[in-house]
């Protein structure tokens, strides 16, 4: 293997390195390159193909400025299915309104190109380890491998830079390096499979959420439609991830019907976070995404808020910089997370709540599906996905929201001490 040292002069300006290139550290490297940030952006695998249900919410859509070709698909029809196949029909009510349905690896490719192409410089190379400096004005040294060069092996090389951008997933090299702390994560196993025609016209705009013991100790089974397949997967925490393929065996078995003729095209399995690292800023580094741990209890939804995040954070380097200080300090990037946890603090806290609610036992999932079919906590859930906020109802309807929960608690006998 070889070792080269880049020799690179110090800028007027700062220099970025954001490390991973999923949606959040596009987002960030995008906004910090119109910015005129110089930034580089390393993703070890070009081609990654993430294990993800692939949902994204329609704001999303617009705020992120996604092309229709990015979409595979607009459901606007959920099916729940709850552990005794009692299913619950929910239809979006307007018609510009949809679940976008995509594949990571072309969402995720997009954003990456795009980024690179306003003027982050791509590299394709894997980061191992980082040199901290002893004081606050001193260049990090961050050491990778770059696979462009070198054959097989790659090659050693080292950058400076002035401050780092942490959004390389639930396994973050970053994270470790600063000492962020670990936390709870979840397994998420997906299959993808291809349907015949017939069958697959079935799930056009369709997509089904199966709950149940046997589809899930902790969250929900899934089947959710891709272009020309549907990802059939299920998820559960690290502490029941022996059971993984039991579980998945369950979906396959609930959802039999409607995938007969199915072929397997891929198989993926990876951690999802459960709540976000003790640390996610640490001197002049900060964690983004995943690696962050933004990913919501309940639905395990994390593509929009790891983008959101990463624009967020590389936002508040670009205000920073045009402090007329031209430098950036762990007190500008703290600014990045205080604004993170006010504006999205308490989404994560009732979808907290909610997953320890109904998803304890299957008497409690028997109870949030028959929820499901109440029109008003429809719609509160979709204005709440949608749009990204937790929606205040008015307070006669949060009244017969909460009656109707607690009633199909009780004639579920799912209430406990």
């Amino acid at each position: 293997m070889q070792f080269v040292l880049l020799k690179i002069g110090r800028s007027p300006l700062i220099r970025v390195a954001v490390v991973g290139s999923g949606p959040a550290g596009s987002s960030a490297a995008e906004t910090l390159a119109k910015a005129g940030i110089e930034t580089y952006l390393f993703e070890r695998k070009l081609d990654n193909a993430k294990p993800c249900g692939g949902a994204i919410p329609l704001c999303m859509v617009s705020e992120f400025d996604l092309p229709p070709h990015i979409i595979d698909r607009r459901v606007r029809k959920m099916k729940m299915i709850s552990p005794s196949n009692r299913e619950v029909d929910i239809n979006l009510i307007n018609e510009d309104e949809y679940i976008g349905m995509c594949r990571r690896e072309v969402l995720d490719g997009f954003m990456r190109d795009r980024a690179a192409q306003l003027g982050a410089n791509l590299i394709n190379a894997t980061v191992h380890k980082l040199d901290i400096p002893t004081n606050n004005t001193d260049p990090y040294t961050i050491h990778y491998v770059d696979h462009n060069e070198g054959g097989a092996q790659g090659v050693a090389k080292s950058l400076q830079v002035d401050a780092i951008i942490g959004a390389d997933g639930a396994n973050s090299r970053i994270a470790k390096e600063i000492d962020a702390g670990d936390y709870n994560y979840a397994i998420a196993f997906q299959e993808r499979i291809r349907l015949p025609q017939e069958m697959m016209t079935y799930y056009n705009d369709l997509a089904e959420m199966y709950v149940g013991n046997d589809v899930s100790t902790d969250f929900y089974a899934w089947v959710f439609p891709k272009y020309d397949h549907v990802a059939v997967g299920t998820g559960t925490m690290q502490v029941h991830k022996a059971s993984i393929k039991q579980l998945q065996a369950g979906i396959r078995a609930r959802a039999a019907k409607k995938l007969v003729g199915g072929e397997i095209i891929k198989v993926e399995a990876h951690p999802i976070p459960e709540h976000p690292r003790p640390r996610r800023v640490v001197g002049r580094v900060a964690l983004v995404g995943d690696a962050a741990g933004y990913v919501t209890k309940s639905s395990g939804e994390g593509i929009y808020f790891a983008a959101k995040s990463g624009r967020m954070c590389a936002e508040t380097i670009v205000e920073a910089t045009n402090s007329g200080t031209k430098m950036v300090t762990e007190s500008d990037l703290k600014l990045y997370l205080k604004r993170w946890d006010k504006k999205y603090g308490l989404t994560y806290k009732v979808l907290d709540i909610l997953q320890s609610v109904f998803y304890r036992t299957d008497a409690t999932r028997e109870a949030f599906v028959e929820m499901c079919a109440d029109l008003d906590v429809q719609k509160l859930t979709f204005d709440s996905y949608l749009y990204k906020t937790v929606v205040p109802a008015n307070p006669i309807t949060q009244l017969k929201i909460t009656a109707k929960t607690l009633g199909s608690l009780i004639r579920g006998n799912a209430l406990a001490p």
